[in-house]
């Protein structure tokens, strides 16, 4: 939680008081249904919600803004995303249930009220969204394949409406048919050693009528 507080020092009350209650809830349900890797979970706050937020790093989102997270597991990058932006509508799709049904007690445990969570194929998704998050779940054709016709027309980020895409190592190969992919590497905004090979990769995505 230290760490949470160390890159973002401005929360709210209520905001701390959300991201402290994540760790008992994600150890209760990972004992049920081992929704984080066992070795992972006592790292809950640097290996997965630090690394969720790294998102905000890049783009501060906008009120009213409405972001799509493909291959939300149990609500990454979904969930710390959605504590810190409360104006900003998030939409959590999986395709296992029992991890969706995660992302939902979650959710509904901590009060966030802008965070909608479904199972749910992101080719089935209707809707258009400003940003598409997700954490690794595939390369980046295929991801694109999904998701490249559900991108809003109207710009009101610094950054153009695409995807915002959480990935590791190099990279050059899966996106050398992106050229208007920017690589950010997460090192450059948090310390820890876990993110020294971490990146959020954004590709502006066009409107598709």
């Amino acid at each position: 939680m230290e760490e949470i507080l160390k890159y973002f020092p401005d929360l709210t009350e209520n905001q701390i008081e959300q991201f402290r209650k994540l760790e008992a809830l994600y150890l209760d349900w990972n004992a049920k249904i081992n929704v984080i890797s066992r070795k992972d979970i006592e790292q809950l706050y640097v290996k997965h919600v630090l690394h969720s937020l790294a998102i905000a790093k890049i783009q501060k989102f906008e009120s009213g803004t409405y972001v799509l997270d493909v291959g939300t597991g149990g609500g990454f990058p979904g969930i710390p995303l959605a504590i810190l932006f409360p104006e900003t509508r998030f939409y959590l799709i999986d395709v296992i249930l029992k991890k969706i049904n995660v992302a939902k007690a979650v959710a509904e445990a901590i009060g966030l009220k802008n965070v909608k969570a479904e199972q749910l194929r992101a080719e089935n998704v209707k809707g258009d969204f400003d940003f598409i998050v997700s954490r690794a779940v595939t390369n980046m054709p295929d991801f694109f394949s999904w998701v490249k016709d559900k991108i809003k027309k109207q710009n009101k980020h610094e950054l153009k409406n695409g995807i915002l895409y959480l990935k590791g190592g190099d990279l050059t190969e899966e996106l050398k048919d992106f050229p208007k992919a920017t690589e950010y590497a997460i090192a450059n905004f948090f310390d820890d050693e876990f993110f020294e090979t971490k990146k959020v990769v954004h590709l502006p995505l066009k409107f598709k009528a």
